[in-house]
């Protein structure tokens, strides 16, 4: 019983010892200009809220988000090749890659893959 006291009252000890150069080394004051304003995300809320955002980037990103599902898609079938009809296997890989060419020429068509200088 001795022994759990002194185990626990180290660790009490311990804690109070770590707490306490927490606070004397910490150099963070309490009233922090940071703290003080509303989180927005970075953007300063005093400027305008009409901050010019490239669209061009945004295309980009959900680019590779249509892509990157996309080749989720495509990944089992790598697995299923071994335990599939080898006609039908071929079919559905082709007609997803068929898919993604024609998405691709699209989106290069519409402009969405060239950048503007």
């Amino acid at each position: 019983m001795f022994k759990m006291m002194m185990i626990v009252a180290l660790a009490s000890m311990i804690s109070m010892l770590l707490i306490l150069l927490n606070q004397i080394i910490n150099k963070k004051m309490n009233m922090e200009r940071n703290k003080m304003t509303p989180f927005e995300c970075g953007f300063d809320p005093k400027s305008s809220s009409r901050i010019p955002f490239s669209t061009q980037f945004f295309l980009i990103g959900i680019l590779f988000l249509i892509f990157d599902v996309e080749m989720v898609m495509i990944l089992p079938l790598i697995v299923t090749f071994k335990t599939s009809n080898l006609m039908m296997w071929t079919l559905s890989v082709t007609t997803m890659i068929v898919i993604l060419i024609i998405g691709l020429y699209y989106e290069w068509k519409n402009g969405v893959i060239q950048w503007m200088y």
